[in-house]
């Protein structure tokens, strides 16, 4: 396989991915980024964490969709996330039925 061919191979993959987030979407709550992945979830928990000199940050995430264009199924139960890099949680807006 070619350079060209595995750029081309990626290129079809990540559009795909981001179609599949398009579609999926609505039926999420939550969007959260952090440094390693973005994610849509539904039930989102934050707990802050600090030892006097770092601050850290859990992420429990329920019924969730994983940003990651290798990986097989991008629907998960449950993720949990330690990080002590920067999160972003955002509520999306309701879509009216």
């Amino acid at each position: 396989m070619s350079t060209d061919d595995l750029e081309q191979y990626e290129s079809e993959v990540e559009l795909k991915l981001c179609q599949e987030y398009k579609d999926v979407c609505p039926m999420f709550s939550y969007v959260v980024e952090t440094e390693r992945r973005f994610y849509l979830a539904n039930h989102v928990e934050q707990k802050v964490h600090t030892d006097g000199v770092r601050s850290w940050i859990e992420l429990d995430l329920r019924d969730a969709w994983v940003w990651d264009m290798y990986r097989q199924n991008r629907f998960v139960p449950t993720v949990h996330v330690v990080t002590f890099k920067d999160v972003n949680v955002e509520e999306l807006p309701k879509l009216d039925l």
